[in-house]
């Protein structure tokens, strides 16, 4: 992404606002309004009276200025079409002065006065860049994202920007999408949490607070699914695992109060989600009774024709509209197509009526018709704010998952000694700034970050150690000539830090969907040579994704997965490794054997034949162990599983309690009953630490199979030394409800299994029966 930054001075409009209010013929309102505000409608219908139909349909294009994040228009006339009022927002435009002096045309020199929305991909942090979703995710600490979107909206907003094309809550069971770095891994339920917390951290307490951002809640519905994880793919998923699976991040959002939604670039079930009034207006709107606006990814309305169900532009935008699309981003053919098909009758004047007022409400829920301007005193952000730095730093720590820690020469290798002296610090993302922010990095500059090496090198100057520092090798090289220096190092060395993983920019994201899930070029071999010196290696994952690591997790006594951890990437991982904090992040997606095994997901089905554990070194034992659902060349488990991960500590649980034996579906629908499940954890060994304890159910003998288990319930907690606590969670129709035979979402009979444990695949089990 091409990067500006802007600077100058303020724009006044205070005579402008008295003509705003004298167009609308209606006082401002004096309280926060919500979408739900029935006193907005007053006003948007106020306005919608006096609009042409080539005002209307001016707001619902939006087209993309400064910074593009695809190939772009190349438009140059977007004043002369904003004071025609022919555009409603635009994106890609940082920079309070830049963003007033179009806000200025759009209020002064339109005949009704009406400002634009301008929006960004502010995907982890704007100027202060956090770790990448998946890593925030990886956290399992809500609070904690909330607070790294509301930094983000802190920063976006003080330079024009007040709309978001974030959270994505998609839910990725396949670690082969490149997309799957944008979101919160695999969970529903965890999904759920994080996207809420999204929502409150971009949209504040009021949506007319100047530092508040519109969420625009994204990809509009089932993108994560897309066949082979190849990205823009086909997703044929049943109706069922919509409802069950898909849909709910999206509805935790919607009734968080989101704003705005995004329509995705795959077709669901033979109808592509641009035009899809199923998911568009039945769902979103019928059932979940949303008042926001729906924006069409980036020439998603364009791409229905190559999809198949359009043959031209003209009828591209008449199915998209009238599925429930209100805004085009950057495809043109609202702008040119839609004029004429409302005056020939092709188009219903209702339909964007209906599109213009949920714009409009949009618009006046932001308070945007009083306070058109931003603040150009705060802008442009040209300092990192100490608390946001900070915020940052805590967040990284947070979100690192400790893989594995066995002992080497006597004990484990994390955290590192203080009799290590020297360390061999290996590897082609060691001393790579631009790669710590990760994908999607917004305003994020290089500048900011503080390496890995950086950080290592301070910290050893201070207790009078030394560093030893070799690349090795590029991140997809295939030459060795760098190995020798690295092999030489590592003979000199206590330890050996090996810095590995993925290209961001180019191996994670939109577009980036991988065959492959290994270490790209010859980074294993580089570790193999590493490890053949006979030091203890530490390796650091550097990756937007799950990646297969069958010979380092046999081989490597230390592996820690770092994602790609923002700014802050070298103190936190120094601080990590060195013990100043105890790493608690654990995993939100499963770490897979083979990518034969994709998609691959905690949360699946049993079936009638389960794999069990099967011997792959001997033949299969007789047609008891052969016919059986799994693969005759790899184990059906995962490497590492959905949940997990280590600490420098030990934790112990005791076997659930539970507050009743049994409960009535009927009781558990009406809800007048909850059952309450209880664990004590202790903290068993000699460091303090954070333990994200997870509770997790089965269900059998229902109308439908359900899974093995799911997640449905989690807290984070502190426990110092010897410490215990118990921890409670509630089971209720939220909970224990799922879309039934008859696709009802209702509590059915059951017998119900629930675990308390470090993660998907332990804990001690404890029953209860639903009559």
């Amino acid at each position: 992404m091409l990067k500006h930054r802007f600077f100058g001075v303020q724009f006044f409009g205070i005579m402008l606002l008295s003509l705003l209010s004298l167009v609308v013929n209606l006082q401002a309102q004096t309280a926060s309004p919500t979408l739900n505000d029935s006193k907005l409608d007053a006003r948007v219908n106020a306005l919608l009276r006096q609009m042409t139909l080539e005002e209307k349909v001016g707001q619902l294009v939006q087209y993309s200025a400064g910074s593009p994040t695809g190939p772009g228009t190349g438009r140059g006339d977007y004043p002369d079409m904003i004071a025609k009022g022919g555009i409603g927002s635009l994106f890609n435009l940082t920079g309070a002065r830049e963003v007033n002096a179009m806000q200025k045309i759009a209020v002064e020199k339109s005949r009704l006065h009406i400002p634009l929305i301008f929006g960004l991909d502010v995907i982890h942090g704007y100027r202060t860049t956090f770790p990448v979703p998946l890593g925030m995710s990886a956290t399992w600490n809500p609070a904690l994202v909330e607070k790294a979107a509301r930094v983000a909206a802190v920063e976006a907003s003080s330079e024009g920007v007040r709309w978001t094309f974030s959270p994505m809550v998609d839910i990725a069971r396949d670690a082969r999408w490149g997309r799957i770095v944008e979101g919160n891994g695999e969970d529903t339920y965890l999904g759920q949490a994080m996207a809420r917390a999204y929502v409150r951290g971009y949209q504040g307490a009021s949506l007319q607070d100047p530092s508040s951002i519109l969420a625009c809640v994204k990809h509009y519905v089932a993108y994560g699914a897309a066949e082979g994880g190849r990205d823009y793919n086909t997703v044929d998923i049943s109706d069922r695992s919509l409802r069950q699976a898909y849909l709910p991040p999206f509805k935790a959002a919607v009734d968080s109060g989101a704003a705005t939604v995004m329509s995705a670039f795959d077709d669901l079930q033979g109808v592509p989600s641009t035009a899809n009034p199923y998911t568009l207006t039945q769902i979103l709107r019928g059932e979940w009774g949303f008042r926001g606006f729906v924006v069409s990814d980036w020439n998603s309305v364009g791409e229905l024709i190559p999809q198949g169900v359009a043959l031209d532009p003209a009828m591209a935008t008449r199915k998209a509209l009238t599925a429930g699309v209100d805004m085009d981003m950057e495809s043109n053919s609202y702008a040119t197509t839609l004029l004429q098909q409302v005056k020939s009758g092709q188009v219903p004047q209702s339909v964007v009526d209906e599109a213009v007022r949920r714009i409009l409400r949009v618009k006046f829920a932001m308070g945007l018709f009083e306070h058109p301007y931003s603040d150009e005193a705060k802008s442009p952000i040209t300092t990192l704010d100490p608390e946001h730095v900070a915020a940052t730093r805590a967040v990284a720590e947070e979100s690192f998952v400790l893989l594995k820690n066995d002992a080497a020469s006597g004990a484990p290798v994390l955290p590192l000694s203080s009799t290590v002296k020297t360390i061999a610090l290996v590897g082609p993302l060691a001393d790579d700034a631009a790669n710590m922010l990760g994908s999607w990095s917004t305003k994020g500059d290089a500048k900011d970050v503080i390496t890995f090496r950086k950080a290592l090198s301070d910290r050893l100057e201070q207790s009078q150690g030394k560093l030893l520092y070799a690349k090795g090798t590029d991140i997809l090289s295939t030459s060795d000539t760098g190995f020798a220096e690295a092999v030489s190092a590592a003979r000199q060395a206590d330890v050996v830090i090996a810095a590995l993983g993925e290209d961001a920019g180019l191996m994670t994201g939109e577009a980036a969907s991988r065959a492959h899930l290994d270490l790209p070029g010859n980074q294993q071999q580089l570790l193999q040579a590493l490890a053949a010196t006979g030091k203890p290696v530490l390796l650091i994952v550097f990756s937007g994704r799950p990646l297969i690591l069958n010979w380092e997790a046999a081989h490597i006594p230390a592996i820690l997965e770092a994602w790609f951890p923002g700014i802050q990437a070298g103190p936190a991982l120094v601080r990590t490794l060195f013990g100043d904090v105890n790493p608690s992040g654990r995993l939100t997606t499963t770490f897979p054997r083979a990518v034969g095994q994709e998609p691959l997901y905690y949360n699946a089905m049993n079936t009638g034949r389960p794999a069990g554990d099967v011997d792959l070194t001997r033949p299969p034992n007789g047609a008891g162990e052969k016919y059986r659902s799994r693969y005759i060349d790899e184990q059906s488990s995962p490497l590492f599983p959905f949940g997990y991960g280590l600490s420098y500590t030990k934790f112990q649980y005791s076997s659930p309690s539970l507050s009743a034996q049994s409960l009535t579906a009927a009781s558990l629908n009406s809800g007048s009953s909850i059952l309450t499940v209880s664990g004590e954890v202790k903290n068993t060994g000699s460091r303090g630490g954070s333990e994200v304890v997870q509770l997790y159910i089965r269900q059998i003998g229902t109308s439908v199979t359900r899974p093995v288990r799911e997640l449905k319930g989690f807290q984070k907690i502190s426990l110092a030394p010897g410490e215990s606590k118990k921890v409670e969670f509630k089971l209720g129709k939220d909970e224990l409800a799922f879309w039934n035979i008859d696709m009802k979402n209702v509590v059915e009979p059951a017998k119900v299994t629930v675990w308390i444990g470090p993660n998907s695949t332990e804990g001690s089990a404890a029953q209860f029966t639903i009559n």
